[in-house]
C-alpha cells in the first residue's frame, strides 16, 4: 500500500485515542448523542420509516435494536431504519456531513452488539467523534458544502458513509489496514442528489439511512477481508473527488492540522423543526418582534434578500408535502407568524395547508441577491401595516456554536421528542444514561431502552 492518502487518513483515525479529546469536545459529543436519539425515536413513527419497514420487513431476531418499534433485527436493516428515523423529522444536527449524527449514530450502535467485548460509553463516545470527524473532513476535502452540494450533490449520502465506516471501524478495533479498507469500500456506497428539492419527494430522509448502512457494510467487509481501491483519494480516473467535485477537490484536508479543532465543535443543534437553511431567517423574524414590540398582525409583508444558492435550496413557497414545507423558508417564516413557533406539529398537514398560511405567503417577496455569498444567511426585511420597515440578518442562528443552546433545552428537546413514543420513566432514563456514558462500562443498557 502507497503512501497514498488513504492510508494517511487511516494512520491518523487509528492512532487517535479518546483521552485525545477534550472535555469540552466529549460533553458536546453526548449533547449530539442525546439529540439524535431524541429526534430518531420521534421519527421511528414517521411515514418514512413506516413506509421503509413494511418496504423492506425486516427480519426480526436479529442483534440489533430498530429504535421505538420493539423489535430486533440484522446491523445493516438497523442502520438504514433508524438512519431514515434520525433525519425523518428534519429536526437532526447540522454542520458535519451535512447530517452527520443521522448516519454516524445509527451505524455505530447498529454495529455494537456484534463487538465481542462489552462497549463502554468511552468507545461509544470515541466512535461518535470519529466519524463526525471524518465525514465532515471528507466534505470540507470535496470544496465545503456549498460546492460540493451546488453541484447537486447532497453530502449526506455522499460524505457521510466514510463517516459511518471510519466510527464502526474504531469501534470493531481494525487494524490500521482494514480501516483504510473500510474508507475505500464506504466510497463505493456513496451517493444521493437534490433532485428531491423539486417536487418534495421522500428521498432526503434515505440518504442518511443508506449512508449509515453502507458505512456499517463496508466496515464489516473489510473486517472479513474485503477490499478497496487504494486511491480512491487520488486525482485518477475513478477517484472520488474527480468524480464527485469535478476541479474542487483538495484531498490534503483529509489530513491536514489533524487534532487541532474536532470537527464535532462546528456543528449545530437544532431548536426549529425544518431544513438549517431556513434558521437564520426564523430568528431574525424572531428579533425584529421582539425589538419592535410587534405582533403577528402589524406585519403587512416581508422581504427577503438571499443568495442564489440558498434559494435554490430553500427558498421554495409550493407546499405539497411536509418535506416540502420542510424545505421552504417562507413556509418557515409563515409559520413562525401564524403560529408562534415552528416545531413537529407545524410540519404536519393541517398546518401548512391552512388558508392563513396561504395568506402569508403571498405576502413574502423573495430576492435573489448576486452579491451574495453562497453561504451568507439572508437579510430580513419586515414592513408593517403602517408602512415601516424593519430589517435584521442573524449571521449565527440559534443553536449553531457560535450561538449555541443551553444544555437544558438541548435536554428539554429530547425530553419532549421521546415522550412522543415512550414513557416519562423511560426517556429519563435514556437521559441520565447518556448524559453519564463516560463512566458507563457497558452500553447494553442503553441498547435496551432504545428497542
Amino acid at each position: 500500500m502507497s503512501q497514498s492518502t488513504l492510508p494517511k487518513l487511516a494512520n491518523l483515525v487509528s492512532g487517535t485515542r479518546f483521552s485525545d479529546f477534550d472535555a469540552a469536545t466529549r460533553h458536546k459529543a453526548k449533547l449530539h448523542v442525546l439529540d439524535t436519539l431524541g429526534v430518531a425515536l420521534a421519527g421511528a413513527a414517521s411515514v418514512e420509516t413506516t413506509t421503509a419497514m413494511a418496504a423492506f420487513a425486516p427480519i426480526s431476531g436479529g442483534p440489533s435494536k430498530i429504535w421505538a418499534l420493539g423489535m430486533s433485527s440484522d446491523p445493516r436493516s438497523a442502520a438504514l431504519l433508524n438512519g431514515i428515523s434520525a433525519h425523518a423529522f428534519e429536526l437532526d444536527d447540522s454542520g458535519g456531513c451535512d447530517h452527520s449524527g443521522a448516519v454516524v449514530l445509527p451505524a455505530v450502535l447498529a454495529s455494537a452488539p456484534t463487538v465481542r467485548h462489552p462497549v463502554s460509553g468511552a468507545d461509544l463516545l470515541h466512535s461518535v467523534l470519529i466519524g463526525y470527524e471524518v465525514a465532515r473532513r471528507v466534505l470540507e476535502a470535496s470544496g465545503g458544502y456549498e460546492t460540493h452540494n451546488g453541484l447537486g450533490w447532497h453530502s449526506t449520502g455522499t460524505c457521510g458513509p466514510f463517516g459511518a465506516a471510519a466510527a464502526v471501524a474504531v469501534l470493531k478495533g481494525l487494524d490500521e489496514p482494514a480501516l483504510a479498507m473500510a474508507l475505500a469500500i464506504a466510497g463505493s456506497t456513496a451517493g444521493g442528489t437534490w433532485a428531491f428539492i423539486h417536487d418534495g419527494s421522500q428521498n432526503k430522509k434515505l440518504h442518511s439511512g443508506r449512508a449509515a448502512e453502507g458505512g456499517l457494510m463496508a466496515a464489516q467487509l473489510a473486517a472479513a477481508g474485503f477490499t478497496g481501491p487504494v486511491s480512491l483519494f487520488e486525482d485518477v480516473w475513478g477517484g472520488f473527488f474527480p468524480t464527485f467535485t469535478r476541479d474542487a477537490g483538495q484531498p490534503d484536508k483529509l489530513v491536514s492540522d489533524w487534532g487541532g479543532f474536532w470537527r464535532l465543535n462546528r456543528c449545530s443543534i437544532k431548536p426549529h423543526a425544518t431544513c438549517r437553511g431556513t434558521h437564520s431567517a426564523i430568528d431574525a423574524l424572531d428579533l425584529i418582534l421582539s425589538r419592535e414590540k410587534l405582533r403577528p398582525e402589524d406585519v403587512a409583508r416581508i422581504e427577503v434578500r438571499i443568495s442564489g444558492f440558498q434559494h435554490g435550496m430553500c427558498g421554495g413557497t409550493r407546499l405539497g408535502s411536509r418535506a416540502e414545507a420542510q424545505m421552504s423558508l417562507p413556509y418557515a417564516m409563515a409559520a413562525r407568524l401564524e403560529y408562534g413557533t415552528v416545531g413537529l406539529d407545524q410540519l404536519e398537514t393541517p398546518a401548512w395547508s391552512s388558508p392563513r398560511i396561504a395568506q402569508w405567503l403571498a405576502r413574502f417577496d423573495m430576492q435573489i441577491d448576486a452579491e451574495m455569498a453562497d453561504e451568507d444567511e439572508p437579510a430580513i426585511t419586515v414592513v408593517t401595516t403602517g408602512n415601516v420597515r424593519h430589517h435584521a440578518t442573524v449571521p449565527f442562528p440559534l443553536g449553531a456554536p457560535q450561538n449555541p443552546l443551553g444544555d437544558d433545552r438541548i435536554i428539554a428537546k429530547f425530553e419532549a421528542l421521546c415522550q412522543r413514543v415512550m414513557s416519562r420513566d423511560r426517556t429519563e432514563a435514556l437521559r441520565d444514561f447518556v448524559l453519564e456514558l463516560d463512566d458507563a462500562a457497558d452500553i447494553a443498557p442503553l441498547l435496551e431502552l432504545l428497542g
